[in-house]
């Protein structure tokens, strides 16, 4: 769920996996046949002005079987266009799209809401879809339409699915021990001791692919800080040495012993694994972590937004990021992308992936929710009583930031809970090279 930039700072001493990747493919070239750049729309259609391209990021099967079947609609209403899907693992796709959107690009792209697409957006990278928004408005309440506009207030961005962050669990393990959901920080403390006791990883953890933890300092950061400081924190304008980060650290070292021991040589799937297979009690991930369990566990899953630790703040944050499509600065299809966009944006498509992927819901107001299970109709109750909505660490702030500062930091905080001041000291000196 990341993009990563080289920042033009001194990274800590840990290199994250991704950063590693970023270097080799920068000294490789990623131009080169069988990167990224390589699949743009240029190329891929071949001058055949029916075909439009669609670069995707959905490489787990889950997902990618999901919006293969949402794209299969188009061709019977697109008046003769068809789509090719150019997928891409899903980290090289991130690490890849600066230099993609300045190549060749697919017509249609696979992004993110917020401050990631306005990020391209601001640099002139991605199309301007304010037009098209005048005929798919309708479909869109104003967060989302907020969510989709760049700095220049044109809307660059159309909106597909959505899930909230939360401490998920299963609903026969809790039943059966006798478990009740957490409204407080204490409380949470007090059921993942009861969790060790009966045997249980009290919450399951994994940080190898960079990004899991962010959702973690996420929670810990607006519960205690608020939406407020949160947001401008990740936006530059606060420090990272400042007393209300080094609480939410605090706060985090006293809940590490609960969380999933060696979590950097592991990746979310199998941390999902584990709380799948009754190994663990809880897990603080997106509701795609229901993509590992098989349908017959699916009704077994449920999940709590994370416990209030500050009463003046709440519960009042939600993070639930949109996952949704750009169209390149200059498409080989033009008219089609704009069709391929106009689709997307209505109830059908974004039905028919949840029924292949039913762990999100949809973006349009517009799509039948009768056929929503249990959790997505939580999952949407969640998003639409949320005071503020944030998109994810990765997503909130600068890329080089994230690139570096975030998840090293995060990375050398894990491996040294007990170094808190020199991990603190070196995120707040390159936030001060990255937000000039």
């Amino acid at each position: 769920m990341m993009v990563r930039y080289t920042p033009g700072s001194s990274p800590l001493p840990h290199f994250g996996r991704r950063a590693m990747l970023r270097i080799m493919l920068a000294g490789a070239g990623v131009a080169a046949t069988g990167g990224l750049a390589a699949c743009g729309g240029g190329s891929s259609s071949g001058g055949d002005s029916k075909v439009v391209t669609f670069g995707n990021n959905l490489s787990d099967q889950v997902p990618k079987d999901a919006i293969t079947a949402a794209l299969k609609g188009f061709d019977a209403q697109s008046g003769g266009y068809s789509v090719t899907i150019n997928t891409k693992q899903h980290e090289q796709y991130q690490e890849q799209i600066n230099n993609y959107l300045q190549g060749k690009p697919d017509d249609v792209l696979a992004w993110f809401a917020g401050y990631r697409m306005r990020f391209f957006a601001d640099q002139g990278l991605t199309g301007d879809l304010s037009d098209l928004w005048g005929k798919i408005g309708g479909n869109y309440s104003d967060a989302l339409k907020q969510a989709s506009t760049g700095s220049d207030k044109k809307q660059y961005f159309v909106p597909f699915i959505q899930y909230p962050w939360g401490m998920f669990y299963r609903k026969s393990v809790w039943q059966e021990r006798g478990y009740t959901v957490p409204k407080t920080l204490d409380e949470l403390v007090a059921v993942s001791t009861k969790m060790k006791a009966d045997g249980l990883i009290p919450i399951a953890f994994a940080q190898k692919q960079g990004w899991p933890g962010m959702g973690t300092f996420d929670q810990l950061n607006f519960r205690i800080n608020g939406y407020q400081f949160h947001v401008d924190l990740l936006a530059g304008k606060e420090n990272w040495q400042d007393k209300k980060v080094k609480d939410v650290f605090d706060t985090w070292k006293r809940l590490l012993p609960f969380h999933q021991e060696n979590a950097l040589g592991r990746e979310w799937q199998e941390a999902a694994q584990a709380l799948q297979q009754k190994k663990a009690g809880m897990y603080l991930l997106g509701s795609f972590v229901g993509q590992q369990f098989p349908d017959a566990d699916k009704d077994d899953l449920d999940f709590f937004p994370f416990p209030e630790i500050n009463p003046e703040h709440g519960t009042d944050t939600v993070e639930a990021p949109i996952d949704g499509y750009m169209m390149a600065k200059k498409p080989a299809n033009p008219e089609g992308a704009l069709k391929l966009l106009e689709y997307l944006a209505s109830p059908e498509p974004q039905l028919a992936y949840l029924k292949a992927d039913p762990n999100s819901i949809a973006t349009n107001t517009k799509a039948d929710t009768s056929g929503y299970s249990a959790l997505q109709k939580k999952s949407a109750e969640v998003i639409k009583s949320a005071k503020h909505i944030t998109q994810f660490l990765d997503r909130d702030t600068d890329p080089g930031f994230a690139s570096e500062a975030a998840t090293n930091g995060l990375i050398a905080f894990i491996k040294n809970p007990d170094d808190i001041d020199s991990v603190l000291k070196g995120m707040a000196d390159q936030a001060k090279n990255i937000f000039k």
